[in-house]
């Protein structure tokens, strides 16, 4: 199991631009959020963002209402030290998505790029994905990104489990709509090609 230490080491040994998902504008990730339609007023949650620079172009766009939640402090305080008085804007949440409190029906857009698929235990997504029902509001969305099946199978060191649209659309479950997906190539800033699925759901009202 990835373990905090982990990301505190990889974040304070290099630099934010060097880490393999760097990447410096996350399009398809805005494109994804916009195509929501929840609109700026949106409560958005990124997770695992830490050194990401989603929130920078969010904030840019107009969001304010974004929560930022690493496991990684060191990475948090690198993106609030290049936000500078933006950083303010932000609420910033230091702790492991499976365990760390967040308040019940209430985020509006739950995007994550690139943590979901480090849990290769059934049992920490199962808390990963506990945590996302309960805190993701009753019409919300849900934007995440994937290793592909064709990606390499492993990551910051670490193995991580690669999905398909499909096999995303079972670990959401039946309250969920997919409404969107889109692969990606990604170069990391060393030259290692790692293909990524982004999709899009949408929360049901009720199971279909």
């Amino acid at each position: 199991m990835t373990s905090k230490s982990h990301w505190e080491n990889v974040y304070t040994k290099s630099s934010a631009k060097r880490v393999g998902w760097y990447r410096q504008h996350l399009q398809t990730s805005l494109e994804m959020i916009a195509a929501t339609g929840a609109g700026l007023e949106a409560r958005v949650i990124d997770i695992g963002g830490g050194a990401a620079t989603l929130v920078d172009d969010l904030l840019g766009y107009g969001y304010e209402r974004i929560t930022v939640l690493d496991w990684s402090g060191a990475a948090l305080s690198l993106t609030r030290s290049r936000l500078g008085n933006l950083a303010s804007k932000v609420q910033w949440i230091e702790g492991d998505v499976k365990n760390v409190e967040l308040p019940p029906d209430h985020y509006d857009i739950w995007h994550d790029r690139a943590v979901f698929h480090f849990l290769t235990d059934a049992a920490d997504r199962r808390k990963y994905m506990d945590k996302l029902q309960r805190s993701l509001s009753g019409d919300g969305h849900v934007v995440i990104a994937t290793f592909a099946p064709e990606a390499p199978p492993k990551c910051s060191g670490l193995n991580v489990q690669r999905y398909t649209p499909e096999l995303l659309q079972i670990e959401l479950g039946e309250n969920f709509a997919l409404e969107a997906q889109k692969p990606e190539l990604h170069v990391t800033p060393g030259g290692v090609k790692q293909m990524y699925w982004y999709c899009r759901f949408r929360r049901l009202a009720s199971p279909q």
